[in-house]
């Protein structure tokens, strides 16, 4: 890992956890419109993708990841980085074909249902039926496409499970959690609950506390005070959170 990297880790940890979030939330929202209607919407995934010179959140989180979980282990992820690194690489390439479906599913299947309605006859007939049979070949790709995305978004929660461990003492990280928690309680679901105590075991109170000392530095007076109460409700007998008091004028 280069000098540069290892001095970013915090923030790429931090990025990598967020992008997914906010991806993982766009994506799901549009699968379940895929379930009750059996149409994605194009420009929804064009601009979660982007393009090369305008790159979308998932095109950004692929490239972080890369970055990240590429540049020779990334404080001891191994395996678990490289797994990670793969899922989101093959989520944004299932999610390009998805959108060029997309595509097709939105612009040109109109066009062969208003063509059924009218009179064809002859040749005309026989290749609109051939071609709208691709079409519904397209429609089936969508479905696996959905499913093997989900499938993997749902593989990526049980993986960060696992890494985001090794960056109990991130401060970036914490004050994410902090901050955006609802975010991710509405990704990890259920799962939530053991998100947090794989990362900080019998010291929950690290989560806040680790988001006040983060939120303190960065001048955010008001919400360091905010993280520091709930680290306080959550042990306020710890000497850590004592500290962390008397450095926010609070004791």
């Amino acid at each position: 890992m280069s000098k540069w990297i290892r001095s970013k880790l915090p923030e790429f940890v931090r990025d990598v956890l967020r992008d997914f979030c906010l991806v993982s939330r766009l994506l799901e929202h549009e699968f379940r419109h895929f379930d009750r209607t059996g149409h994605v919407d194009f420009n929804a995934l064009k601009n979660l993708v982007g393009q090369e010179m305008n790159k979308g959140q998932l095109w950004r989180l692929k490239d972080t990841a890369h970055v990240l979980y590429k540049s020779g282990g990334a404080l001891g992820a191994g395996l678990l980085g490289q797994f990670l690194d793969w899922s989101v690489g093959y989520i944004f390439h299932d999610t390009m074909k998805l959108k060029e479906d997309a595509y097709q599913q939105q612009n040109y299947a109109p066009w062969f249902r208003q063509l059924h309605d009218k009179e064809l006859s002859g040749s005309h007939l026989a290749f609109s039926r051939e071609l709208f049979g691709v079409l519904d070949q397209t429609n089936e790709s969508i479905q696996r496409e959905v499913n093997r995305i989900r499938f993997l978004l749902f593989n990526c929660r049980k993986l960060f499970m696992e890494y985001l461990p090794l960056h109990r003492d991130n401060e970036l990280l914490a004050r994410f959690l902090f901050a955006q928690n609802d975010l991710v309680r509405e990704v990890f679901g259920d799962s939530y609950p053991k998100l947090v105590t794989n990362i900080y075991g019998e010291t929950p109170e690290l989560l806040p506390l680790l988001a006040a000392r983060s939120l303190r530095l960065g001048g955010w007076a008001d919400e360091a005070a905010r993280a520091l109460a709930e680290a306080q409700r959550i042990n306020p007998h710890s000497t850590d959170v004592l500290r962390e008091a008397q450095l926010n004028g609070l004791s």
